[in-house]
């Protein structure tokens, strides 16, 4: 369970305290010798306070923590000097209490070295103007002590959220590594299923015969077995329709190569289905080659799917292959090329 603050919450609270000092600066008029450092004070305060509490981002910036500073070392030079012990009341040290909550507001914004040269020259300060018993009579003691829970709390949080977003990074790991394994475990399934539906007649039927088939029937599982290779090598580039193309290509002794580099894993679903159409329109068009080269094309090309079809597995057309699409030197095709085709990875207008 994840309890926190609201940010209103916390700034609320904090200019409560805030306008508490102000309210303790007017009730030391009657303890002062000369009101107008006591109220040129008070404007300072108010306006450092209402920078750090208002100033936008998580933490304080540069410019808003050195304002608050200067705030916090010239509150006690002006304060000070016009303060009368004699007539001393809670009211009369306001600016003690008012250095010790701007530096605290200083820490939980995230800038503790700022809050700690504040208290450290206010103590200085107070013990230098009105002895070292003023350190614990003046409410300096408690300043300190405000500053000091303060940095202990934001250490704390900060150590509690560097935890937190540990656990979160960890949890997040393992949920991926769950869903990876899931995955793995899912295609293993489907791949074992979709074969066992391919094989298991031509299986039942080798078990029932005896092994005895016929040159058909031979050719027939030399059929299967590479339809079975063709979900391991060339799985994205398979639909139902594709599927058929190639088994009446290959009955009819054609030799059919699906090749899947990668490339089509991030295409679009209408995409992808635009593509297998015209793989086995290609496929349709190809019946005439004695091999066909189905391969897909890295990402960033502008073609998804490269398909070839030969008539004759010569030296010539494998050059042909390679080179298959351009024009010889005297501007003659080759005749050996029955099909070469480049499918676009997306749709055209």
């Amino acid at each position: 369970m994840r309890v926190s603050l609201p940010a209103r919450v916390a700034i609320g609270l904090a200019a409560l305290f805030s306008v508490y000092q102000l309210v303790l600066g007017f009730a030391s008029f009657t303890t002062v010798t000369d009101v107008s450092p006591v109220v040129a004070c008070m404007a300072l305060y108010a306006v450092a306070s209402a920078v750090v509490l208002f100033a936008p981002g998580r933490a304080l910036p540069v410019w808003a923590a050195c304002f608050a500073l200067a705030t916090a070392l010239v509150l006690p030079v002006i304060a000070a000097p016009v303060a009368d012990l004699a007539h001393k009341n809670d009211s009369t040290t306001w600016w003690v209490a008012a250095v010790g909550t701007l530096m605290v507001v200083l820490v939980v914004r995230g800038r503790r070295a700022f809050a700690w040269v504040g208290v450290a020259f206010l103590t200085l300060y107070v013990v230098l103007w009105a002895g070292p018993g003023a350190f614990a009579d003046l409410g300096v003691a408690g300043s300190v002590a405000w500053v000091a829970i303060a940095t202990w709390f934001a250490v704390a949080m900060s150590r509690a959220t560097t935890a937190t977003t540990e656990f979160l990074r960890a949890e997040q790991e393992t949920a991926d590594w769950q869903a990876a394994q899931d995955a793995h475990v899912f295609e293993r399934q489907l791949r074992l299923s979709q074969t066992t539906r391919m094989a298991l007649p031509m299986l039942q039927q080798v078990i029932a015969q005896g092994g005895d088939l016929t040159e058909a029937e031979r050719a027939e599982s030399l059929h299967l077995e590479q339809a079975i290779r063709d979900e391991i090598r060339g799985r994205s580039l398979l639909s139902d329709d594709v599927r058929d193309e190639v088994m009446r290509l290959r009955r009819r002794g054609a030799t059919v190569q699906l090749h899947d580099d990668g490339g089509l894993d991030e295409l679009e679903v209408e995409d992808l289905r635009r593509v297998h159409a015209e793989i086995a329109e290609a496929l349709r068009r190809a019946r005439g080659a004695d091999n066909v080269i189905v391969r897909t094309v890295a990402e960033g090309a502008d073609a998804a799917v490269t398909v070839v079809g030969l008539r004759l597995d010569t030296a010539a057309s494998e050059s042909a292959a390679l080179g298959a699409g351009l024009d010889d030197e005297d501007g003659d095709e080759d005749d050996s090329v029955v099909l070469w085709l480049e499918i676009p990875r997306h749709a055209t207008v």
